[in-house]
Order: structure tokens, then C-alpha cells, then sequence
């Protein structure tokens, strides 16, 4: 082998360690992109949101069946459930079974059910107000009738927005915090319905 043909190698062996060494290092950053990647999603996917699918039809027109929610699971660390807010909870008999429902009663409120209203009282209300749904379509027709129901600490009263068609507290009673996932947050599918979700405002409570 010439003097030539040696040194050529050498300069080939050098640079392929470069390159190796060079690739290696692209490598080791990829590695550590898709690790932490992976320990944000799945620290978001614990511990903040929770994806949802919905079931049934308790909840139309406002949710339909196989629509893609996230559920907002921190929220209520800081701040107490809010009338109105769609939940998704623990069903109380089987735990393993994920229910949607919408607050209507509050703690320490007593609630009733007539005439397809919903009827709540409490310290501001002693007579009792009904409460103004404007989320339910307007033709909503909610037969039959149900006592008042006095809430405990930390019980909350849920109802689903089909009312003639929902499995909800009138059936199983209040629920807990306890069995609370979280609130509903956004809405991601179908895209022709896309939505993030607040609690509604209650201006036009009648007494």
C-alpha cells in the first residue's frame, strides 16, 4: 500500500469518526426529545386532562355519542364544582363505570323536580327559585316529578340534559367529590364541533 493510498484512509477513518460521533450525538438528543415528550404527555394525560368518550345518549343535544372530550382534572383542586358544569364522575354502585352529567344542585341546597323544572333552595332562595336551563332546548319536555331532595355537605345533585332519557341522581341520588373525575374542558371531535366549555351564567333565576 503507497504512502498516498495510507494517508487517504487515514483522512477516511477520520472523518467517518467524526460523522459517527457527530450521528451518535444526533441520536442521544432524539432519544432525549421522545423521553421527555413521552414524560409531558404522559403527565398530562394523568394528572391534568383525561380523555373521554361519550356513551349513550343522556346528555344530547349538547353531547352526542363517540365525541371526543378532555377532561379537566385540576380545576376543581382549587375551586369549588360550579352550577351548570358538565362532570364526569364515578358512577356511585360501580366505580369502574364513567357517567356525564351536568351540576344542577349544590351543597346544603334542597332540590326538586315538577312540572319538567328544575327547583332549587337555599339560604338566598328559602322559597325556592327555578332554575333557568337556557343550555336545554327550548322544547325539552321532562315528564314526571320528584320530592325535594336535601343535599348534605360535599353532595351535589347531577342531572343529565336528555332529561327523559338520563340515568342521573333522580335514579342513584346525590354524589360526592370524591367520586368526581373532573370537569369537561374541551371538546376535540367531531372537528365540526369543536368547543371549549365554561360554566354557564345563571342571570335570569325566577323565584
Amino acid at each position: 500500500m503507497s504512502d498516498e493510498t495510507k494517508t487517504k484512509l487515514k483522512v477516511f477513518k477520520e472523518k467517518f469518526s467524526k460523522y459517527a460521533q457527530a450521528g451518535g450525538i444526533f441520536f442521544l438528543e432524539i432519544v432525549k426529545v421522545a423521553v421527555l415528550a413521552g414524560i409531558t404527555i404522559a403527565f398530562v394525560r394523568y394528572f391534568l386532562f383525561k380523555p373521554f368518550y361519550v356513551k349513550g345518549a343522556s346528555m344530547e343535544p349538547n353531547f352526542y355519542e363517540s365525541e371526543y372530550l378532555l377532561i379537566d382534572e385540576l380545576s376543581y383542586r382549587f375551586h369549588e364544582p360550579v352550577r351548570g358544569e358538565v362532570i364526569v364522575f364515578k358512577y356511585p354502585d360501580n366505580p369502574k363505570e364513567h357517567f356525564l352529567k351536568r351540576i344542577v344542585g349544590l351543597p346544603g341546597e334542597r332540590v326538586k323536580v315538577a312540572e319538567g323544572q328544575v327547583i332549587i333552595y337555599n339560604e338566598e332562595y328559602p322559597e325556592g327559585f327555578t332554575l333557568d336551563e337556557s343550555y336545554l332546548p327550548a322544547d325539552l319536555d321532562m315528564a314526571g316529578e320528584m320530592p325535594k331532595v336535601e343535599l348534605q355537605n360535599n353532595e351535589y345533585f347531577v342531572l343529565g340534559d336528555n332529561r327523559n332519557n338520563s340515568y342521573d341522581s333522580r335514579r342513584f341520588g346525590p354524589i360526592t367529590t370524591d367520586a368526581f373525575v373532573g370537569r369537561v374542558w374541551f371538546r376535540g371531535w367531531p372537528f365540526s364541533r369543536m368547543q371549549v366549555f365554561h360554566a354557564p351564567e345563571f342571570d335570569n333565576q325566577v323565584k
